[in-house]
């Protein structure tokens, strides 16, 4: 977390809000805008709601993406 800002663009957070994992893609007025680890959709969080993750969290993350998009077959 860069401090005043939140998080720092890139970072890999958890938005306790909707406890959701994304990747930081910049900060909107007094929003953080996240987007899913495997892509898609952007959404607005609380900066309040955003939480740094663990390499551990990080890695379950990654690997339930990857398990998912094995299942649709991509």
């Amino acid at each position: 977390m860069n401090g005043s800002r939140g998080p720092a663009i890139g970072e890999t957070v958890r938005d306790t809000g909707s406890d959701r994992i994304g990747i930081v893609m910049d900060h909107q007025g007094t929003y953080v805008q996240l987007r899913p680890l495997g892509g898609g959709r952007e959404w607005d969080a609380d900066p309040a709601h955003v939480k740094p993750i663990s390499q551990s969290e990080l890695l379950s993350a990654r690997l339930a993406e990857v398990n998912a998009r094995s299942k649709k077959g991509s």
